[in-house]
């Protein structure tokens, strides 16, 4: 049987997280010899890392994690993911959309040769517009993976705890889990599970955010935005020598000029657009490269709920805390 850790970033997620531990202890209970739940908080503004804390006093398989500030979602599991110490790890988020109970299907999954399992939603429990942004997500993520798998991405996922070596010493603000498994395995599969409806406040997951989360990951992980610039920069090139050729042979013909500023001025302000969109994208790459020579970390640790202590991380994992306990309740 598979050793399981389970890897949730906290938000909000104070009036959640006592039924999302019991449903877990009974799920897990019954199809894994040992298992750990760790609970990341992503400095939330409620009461999220007190009942972590109160939680992880209460049982020892459960784990605590603060970090200094909000970091992001996959930024807060990355941080998870490194602290986790079982064989398969399983993401999900801390609303109760993703049931506990439909973890066996993934473990299932897992034991038949795969590396990464998704659990796709058989049904979307958003309104449109949140649906059209996830689906420009896929899209985007889509074009950074190359894999087809991108359209049943979810946050609902487990995956070997090995596949984590690819990613160890990465160290950009910009993190996208997904992004990084491909970079360890291409063995993934999707199964389709429930998708229940949000039990807490309203999602903090904006269309927004999803739409900035498409683009980093584009820009983060991917040369498309740069090949689209050359290509725009390729057809507007084309669209400029047609024109020069048409001028040159009004004027051959007709022996005068073409008439027509606004015309001219349209052509110019394509152009100018052009190099502005170019100059736009190469600057984004250029911020990503210089945050990266400036060593800023993915997430800063505030403290934990079995060290209490502020951790910067580094690329080398520390056990000290690990060493294996039972599962008791």
């Amino acid at each position: 049987m598979i050793n399981v850790s389970v890897v949730v970033p906290v938000y909000r997620g104070a009036l959640t997280l006592l039924e999302l531990v019991d449903r877990l202890h009974r799920t897990l209970d019954s199809v894994c010899p040992l298992y750990e739940l760790i609970l990341v908080n992503d400095c939330s503004p409620d009461k999220s890392w007190e009942v972590i804390c109160e939680l992880s006093e209460k049982y020892d398989w459960i784990k605590g994690i603060s970090l200094m500030r909000n970091y992001g979602q996959h930024n807060a599991l990355l941080c998870g993911i490194r602290e986790a110490r079982y064989d398969v790890i399983v993401t999900m988020d801390d609303d109760l959309q993703n049931p506990p109970e439909e973890i066996p299907k993934l473990l299932r999954k897992i034991e038949e040769g795969y590396d990464v399992v998704y659990g796709t939603p058989i049904k979307d429990n958003h309104n449109i517009l949140r649906n059209i942004a996830s689906k420009m997500t896929k899209i985007a993520l889509q074009g950074a993976l190359d894999v087809k798998i991108a359209r049943y991405v979810s946050a609902f996922r487990a995956f070997r705890t090995s596949i984590r070596n690819a990613f160890d010493n990465y160290k950009s603000p910009y993190v996208s889990i997904d992004v990084l498994l491909v970079w360890g395995t291409t063995r993934f599969t999707a199964v389709p599970v429930h998708h229940d409806q949000r039990k807490s406040e309203q999602s903090t997951y904006t269309i927004g955010k999803l739409i900035s989360h498409a683009f980093n990951m584009l820009t983060g992980f991917s040369t498309i935005p740069l090949q689209f610039a050359s290509m725009v920069g390729f057809i507007l090139t084309a669209f400029g020598l047609c024109i020069l050729v048409y001028v040159i042979s009004v004027y051959l013909v007709r022996g005068g000029s073409v008439p027509g500023f606004p015309f001219l001025a349209s052509i110019i302000a394509i152009f100018s657009g052009a190099q502005l969109l170019a100059l736009g994208i190469i600057g984004e790459y250029l911020a990503r490269m210089h945050f990266r020579t400036i060593d800023r970390p993915p997430y800063v640790i505030r403290e934990d709920s079995k060290k209490s202590e502020i951790t910067i991380h580094q690329p080398q994992r520390e056990y000290s805390y690990y060493h294996d306990r039972r599962k008791t309740l």
